[in-house]
């Protein structure tokens, strides 16, 4: 465990030190799991950890992380790039794969409802990072060891329908996702409500001020399989999400996820840093 939140301390120092010799922008999503409409400004480039940990009761305790780099290709293109990790307690520190992602939004004007499509392909094997939950996924996934984690290519599909509403917003995420090897469709879901603590913003810069925090929650589970569509041996999670934008400076967000019935992890904690850096290649260009 050691090993690895040693890797996990120097990313997040590395972050650090690229927000020390950039100009900030806002940071965009107020969830863990769930997809709003809100997509990358062109040109500009977030980096971020996303993490969760937990205790099973029939596994060793771990650690999982996902290191996040979106960039905004066109208004209505992001696509972002992940480098998975986790380590387990009593077992090793590892990095488990990689996962592409790109999200296209079709409608760019504000709607009542604005979808998002969403297509990523993963490489990953042991992995423990939970950025969603699918099929039959429970706790009984995380038993297995680390050194015998199988390999899996799979492809992920979302469609995302989200909704703002005097400060609120409302964000419903269908899940598909294929193992490429030949395994039936497994399918989810992700719900989210967010809102600012004010939408008032004061006319003097404040870090504690009551428009830097977003609350909210996620309720997110599985939905079987293609043959086996419902509830029936899935996983279901209810977490709350406090997020904080320091002004001029990071995102950080917290969640503490409880599971819904005796297939889920009793608790999860979910914790991430985030930083957007404005025009990233006209930076490199020195312009």
């Amino acid at each position: 465990m050691m090993a690895f939140l040693s890797k996990f301390c120097l990313s997040v120092a590395l972050l650090l030190l690229m927000i020390a010799f950039a100009s900030p922008a806002a940071a965009q999503e107020s969830y863990f799991v769930t997809y709003s409409h809100q997509m990358e400004e062109p040109g500009n480039l977030e980096i971020a950890t996303k993490s969760v940990a937990a205790s099973p009761k029939s596994a060793d305790s771990f650690l999982g992380n996902a290191l996040e780099f979106e960039y905004g290709v066109k208004a209505w293109w992001t696509t972002e790039f992940y480098l998975d990790g986790q380590s387990t307690a009593d077992q090793s520190s590892i990095f488990t794969g990689f996962r592409w992602e790109n999200r296209i939004r079709p409608l760019l004007q504000e709607h009542w409802i604005n979808p998002v499509l969403y297509v990523e392909f993963e490489d990953v094997s042991a992995d423990k990072s939970l950025l969603e939950v699918v099929g039959h996924d429970g706790v009984s996934d995380f038993s297995g060891r680390n050194d015998r984690g199988e390999k899996k290519r799979e492809a992920e599909l979302r469609l995302i329908l989200s909704s703002n509403l005097k400060g609120w917003n409302f964000s419903e995420n269908a899940i598909a996702e294929k193992n490429l090897a030949g395994d039936p469709w497994e399918f989810g879901y992700a719900l989210g409500v967010s809102r600012p603590l004010s939408l008032k913003a004061l006319a003097v810069s404040c870090v504690l001020c009551r428009e830097n925090f977003t609350g909210g929650a996620e309720l997110y589970g599985g939905l079987g399989e293609l043959h086996s569509f419902g509830l029936r041996d899935t996983s279901h999670y209810l977490a709350p999400v406090l997020q904080w934008q320091l002004p001029g400076g990071p995102a950080m967000k917290i969640s503490p996820g409880f599971g819904l019935n005796d297939n889920s992890h009793r608790f999860l904690f979910r914790f991430g840093i985030s930083y957007e850096i404005e025009q990233i290649a006209s930076r490199l260009r020195g312009r």
